[in-house]
């Protein structure tokens, strides 16, 4: 079903702006266009065909060992699995503590609404001590490391060694629930992507016609980048490199995981070229994915996959009628099995989901952790996070809890000890 939406007629002008700084654009971009959909014909038919064997699986302790061509394969799949980060019975041990937290405090607010099992909660103790656990942090530095600044010169107030604690919520997915709440989706910037002018330069390659010269990891251009133009509840202001879970249960495909579309390459491009072409077949027709029937058009204010919430807007959100040449019904690939303390990353433009059926036995439980770097703009955000964790209250990038009741059981500062730990969660740090 495709939404019917009321589009700013500004965005006409957007589409225009954005195009014209390019010579020649309609044949360039065209150009660009056909060359892309070839080329993911190919790659989708080989992601198809390989299923959860296509994400890249490594070891916490063999993350400075791997080969350029292991990371370069991760950094095109923009997806890994890293097995070993904390201990088994460390990580189970949270999740027992999670359930402890919730029956001693039956207020607390998730959903569904009758049978609570995605939390708004950010301060329980587990999820604190699992944030400030140096070896979670060590892996978040990795992460951080994959992205490259085009030049040697030093950035300031940037640092991929030094990293940060960005505060989110759990999952505890009980077995046979239909989960239809995270069908596939870009986080980190919707609109933003096209109307944001520092947000627009990460993708200035693509805009250009030059596709596979986009790197999604050069990190200049997401330094400045504004992923929150409208200020709506829930939408992070931060630059996370690679969004994350940490496993504290076992959970494998088809138990409730995560799903993902493991080029990041290609669904940036795809996603970030789309709104410039209209398909002259209609959108269930056989011949969709004929190049010869897409044409280039920036007469109408639509962004497929952008949709209006909260007086902003939230996307991408790719679907097989609006993407077809994503084959996301083919493609979204569930990550392999993990067991307690293994994490799961994907990079930050990653088109991701949840499994809509868990046929497993056991929970799906999952403390959501994701890798951000020391930044001008991280920063300043840690340090406001920081003042909500000292007293117990929401994050600022999340609406305040509605229940007006105080928790038992929150973390507190003394649970944060390692220095690494208290310079990533921005609490001030004991000189010796």
């Amino acid at each position: 079903m495709v939404l019917t939406i009321q589009w700013p007629e500004r965005f006409v002008d957007l589409k225009r702006k954005i195009v014209e700084a390019t010579p020649n654009y309609e044949r360039r971009l065209t150009e660009s266009w056909n060359d892309l959909l070839q080329v993911l014909n190919q790659r989708t038919t080989e992601i198809a065909n390989e299923g959860p064997n296509y994400i890249p699986q490594v070891h916490f302790q063999s993350l400075d060992k791997l080969t350029p061509e292991q990371l370069d394969d991760i950094r095109r799949k923009g997806s890994v699995v890293i097995h070993g980060v904390v201990e088994e019975s460390e990580a189970a041990g949270w999740k027992t503590s999670l359930e402890d937290f919730i029956k001693a405090n039956p207020h607390v607010e998730g959903f569904p609404e009758q049978d609570k099992q995605f939390f708004f909660l950010y301060w329980t103790q587990a999820q604190v001590q699992a944030r400030a656990h140096p070896n979670v942090l060590k892996a978040s530095i990795w992460l951080n490391n994959l992205y490259r600044a085009k030049t040697d010169k030093k950035i300031e107030g940037v640092n991929l060694d030094v990293p940060l604690v960005y505060a989110d919520r759990f999952r505890i997915r009980h077995p046979g629930v239909q989960w239809d709440v995270h069908p596939p989706h870009v986080d980190g910037g919707s609109i933003e992507r096209w109307e944001d002018d520092n947000f627009r330069r990460c993708f200035a390659d693509i805009l250009s016609g030059n596709w596979p010269q986009h790197d999604p990891y050069e990190l200049e251009g997401r330094l400045d980048a504004r992923a929150s133009l409208y200020g709506r509840p829930g939408q992070a202001t931060v630059f996370r490199t690679f969004q994350g879970w940490l496993a504290i249960s076992e959970t494998a495909p088809t138990q409730g995981t995560l799903k993902v579309f493991p080029d990041v390459l290609l669904s940036n491009a795809y996603t970030i070229l789309r709104p410039f072409f209209r398909p002259i077949v209609p959108l269930g027709s056989k011949d969709i994915l004929d190049p010869k029937n897409w044409v280039f058009d920036i007469s109408t204010p639509d962004f497929p996959g952008i949709q209006p919430r909260d007086n902003g807007w939230v996307g991408p959100r790719p679907t097989p009628d609006l993407h077809p040449h994503l084959r996301l019904d083919d493609t979204m690939t569930s990550v392999p099995k993990v067991n307690p303390g293994d994490m799961v990353f994907w990079h930050c433009d990653v088109v991701h989901s949840v499994e809509q059926e868990h046929t497993g036995s056991c929970d799906s439980a999952v403390m959501y952790i994701p890798a951000v770097p020391q930044t001008p703009q991280n920063t300043a955000y840690v340090k406001r996070q920081a003042e909500t964790f000292l007293t117990g209250t929401n994050p600022p990038d999340f609406a305040k809890d509605g229940t007006a009741l105080p928790y038992v059981g929150l973390g507190v500062d003394a649970d944060v000890v390692q220095p690494i730990s208290r310079i990533a969660m921005g609490l001030p740090v004991a000189v010796a």
